[in-house]
Order: C-alpha cells, then sequence, then structure tokens
C-alpha cells in the first residue's frame, strides 16, 4: 500500500471515527433532554384531570410514598388518593405502554425491512382483543379473578403469536417476507372472529366495553402484579432491544449483509419475534389497542439521533412515553368528565404524520 493510500485510509478512519462520536453526543444530549421533558410530562399528568392539584401537593403526596419526605401528611386522604392510588399508576402505565410499543416498533421495522410497519403488524392486537371479547361479552376466562381482563387479553395474545410463528416457520426459514404476510393474515383472521363475538353477544354493555377497550384506555391502571410484570418485560425488552442493536442494524440492511457480518438472519428474527410478541401482548392486555405509537416514534428518533439502533432505542422509548403521557392527559381533560379513548388520540397525532411519511416514500421511489 502506497504512502498516499495509507492516508486517505487513515482520513477516512479518523472522520468514521469523528461521526460516530459525534452521533454518540447527540443521542446523549437528546436522551438527557427527554429525560427531563419525560419528569415534568408525568409531574403535569398526575396534576392535570377531572380534579386538578396543585403541582406543589403532588410533589409532597409522591415525595411522601417514595421517600417518606415529608414525615407528616398536611393534605388530605381523598386527594392522596386522587395521586397515590389512580393518577401515578395511570401515568406510569402510560410511560410504559408508550415506550414499550415504540421500541417494538423499532425492532420489526428492522425485522421485517419495512419503514411502514408498527407493532400490530403480528397480529397480536388481534389475539388479545379476541380474549378479552370472549370474557366481556361471554364470561370465558372469567375464573382468573380480579385481573381476568389483562389475563385473557394475554393469553389471546400469546396465542396469536405462536400461530403466527408457526405459519412463518412453515418453509423452515423465518423471513421478512413469510413473518409479514403470517402477522397480517392472523391478525385479519382474528379481528373477524372478534367482530362476530361482538355480533353474536346479546349485550350492548359489553359491546360497548369491547369497543372501548379495542379503541384503547388506561383507565384499568393500578398497583399490583399486572404493572410489576409489565414494567419487568418493557425494561427487559428495552435493555435486550438496546443488546442486539448490532444484530437489528444489520437485518435493516439485508439478510446477505447480515450473513456477511456474522449474523444468522433466522435466529436473530425468531428470538426478537418472541421478544416483540412478549412485549405487545403484555401492553396490549392492559391498555388495549394503541395504534401509532410504534409506527410514528421511531421515525421521529431516526431523525433525531440516526439509524444506528443503539441510539435510536432509548430515544424511542423516551419519545413513545412522553407521547403516550400527553395523550392520556388529552384524553382525560378534552370533555371532563367523559374519558375519551387514548386510541383516537394516538389515531389524530399519528394519522397526519403518515400520510407526510408515504409522500416522502413516493418521492424517493420516483
Amino acid at each position: 500500500m502506497s504512502v498516499l493510500d495509507q492516508s486517505r485510509r487513515a482520513s477516512t478512519d479518523a472522520g468514521t471515527d469523528l461521526g460516530i462520536r459525534a452521533g454518540a453526543r447527540r443521542a446523549r444530549v437528546w436522551s438527557t433532554a427527554l429525560v427531563v421533558v419525560l419528569l415534568a410530562s408525568a409531574l403535569v399528568g398526575i396534576s392535570v384531570g377531572s380534579a386538578s392539584l396543585p403541582l406543589s401537593d403532588v410533589l409532597h403526596i409522591v415525595g411522601h410514598h417514595v421517600f417518606a419526605t415529608p414525615a407528616s401528611i398536611t393534605w388530605s386522604a381523598p386527594r392522596d388518593a386522587i395521586v397515590w392510588e389512580v393518577r401515578v399508576p395511570r401515568v406510569l402505565l402510560a410511560v410504559l405502554v408508550g415506550a414499550g410499543l415504540s421500541v417494538c416498533g423499532v425492532a420489526l421495522q428492522a425485522m421485517v425491512r419495512n419503514m411502514l410497519a408498527d407493532p400490530y403488524l403480528l397480529g397480536v392486537n388481534s389475539g388479545a382483543s379476541s380474549g378479552a371479547a370472549a370474557l366481556i361479552l361471554f364470561g370465558f376466562g372469567a375464573g382468573l379473578g380480579a385481573h381476568a381482563l389483562p389475563i385473557s387479553a394475554f393469553l389471546g395474545a400469546l396465542a396469536a403469536s405462536l400461530l403466527v410463528f408457526f405459519i412463518a416457520r412453515s418453509g423452515g426459514r423465518v423471513t421478512s417476507v413469510r413473518l409479514l404476510l403470517a402477522g397480517v393474515a392472523v391478525g385479519y383472521a382474528l379481528y373477524a372472529l372478534t367482530s362476530f363475538l361482538i355480533f353474536a353477544s346479546d349485550s350492548a354493555e359489553g359491546a360497548r366495553s369491547v369497543m372501548f377497550w379495542l379503541l384503547g384506555s388506561l383507565a384499568l391502571a393500578s398497583w399490583g402484579p399486572p404493572l410489576a410484570v409489565m414494567t419487568l418485560v418493557v425494561v427487559a425488552t428495552v435493555a435486550l432491544l438496546a443488546l442486539w442493536s448490532r444484530q437489528l442494524d444489520a437485518l435493516s440492511i439485508g439478510d446477505e449483509t447480515a450473513h456477511t457480518l456474522g449474523v444468522s438472519p433466522d435466529r436473530a428474527r425468531v428470538k426478537m419475534l418472541v421478544l416483540v410478541a412478549l412485549c405487545i401482548g403484555v401492553v396490549v392486555a392492559a391498555s388495549g389497542s394503541i395504534g401509532f405509537v410504534g409506527l410514528v416514534i421511531p421515525h421521529v428518533a431516526r431523525r433525531l439521533v440516526g439509524s444506528a439502533h443503539i441510539r435510536v432505542i432509548p430515544v424511542a422509548a423516551l419519545l413513545g412515553a412522553i407521547l403516550l403521557v400527553w395523550a392520556d392527559v388529552l384524553a382525560r381533560t378534552l370533555f371532563t368528565p367523559e374519558e375519551l379513548p387514548v386510541g383516537i388520540i394516538t389515531a389524530i397525532l399519528g394519522a397526519p404524520f403518515l400520510l407526510v411519511l408515504i409522500r416522502r416514500l413516493h418521492a424517493t421511489s420516483v
């Protein structure tokens, strides 16, 4: 190699290193800023509602329960119950649902190499909806106790994800095309099953409850095992996807490139499919079908910090959490004392973004 070639290579390597460091620095700045915004959004989400509370009272109540500071209680018992028993678990649920849907959207778009993919591509939400409808309308699974609805929804989601997996793997390989088609087919079939259950039921109130749940709601939030399990699953999903970020980078480029980088596309897709299906199942079981979060947020995160998944995943989790906290605030306050399904808010916010995205994809393909 000549001296000139060595100089060019050294210059290229230096430029690459500078680009990586600049990207990492930008990701740290955005992550720090988004953490601050999320904390502020959570405080506002706890404060506002049908009965708005001063931020000072919110800080005192949360501090008393978490840090035992202040030690003496100077506020009323109803105000304490509103903050700690109702709004804090609801805001926490919004954070978990938004983060879970967003990182699953990031993973799915890389796995199937489709920028219009979202977490409901796998048909898991349709399975959860069928499980919930069977319980609400016909009492199937009522013996599961106080948490029968989320458990029934999760079992339906688990059955749907297993069905998608076996269909996608029937040819011996889990390719992006098989995964996409299997998810769409299972999703439509289970959506038809849910519609049939609603049609076959003679309970108007039950049908209304199913429809409200299908549009997404965080009204079931409460302290208890379901929230603890969801916290564990979402945190584990974010951590594992960050750990597998290089494999996601390889899958997003293509299977041949992944092979050359030492990544087995089939093996990577299988383990990621299992993880994503588990996370989506838990999220949908707790909140119903909330659309557009897993579609919109990954694109926003990539525009902020680039396409490297090690940076995209944490930023997407924070953005999704912030979006859903504010969507829930709007759902609770726009028509007080009535509450809108939060899925309506996310659809209103996400639909224009989807139209813009489709136009850009069309422009780049022409």
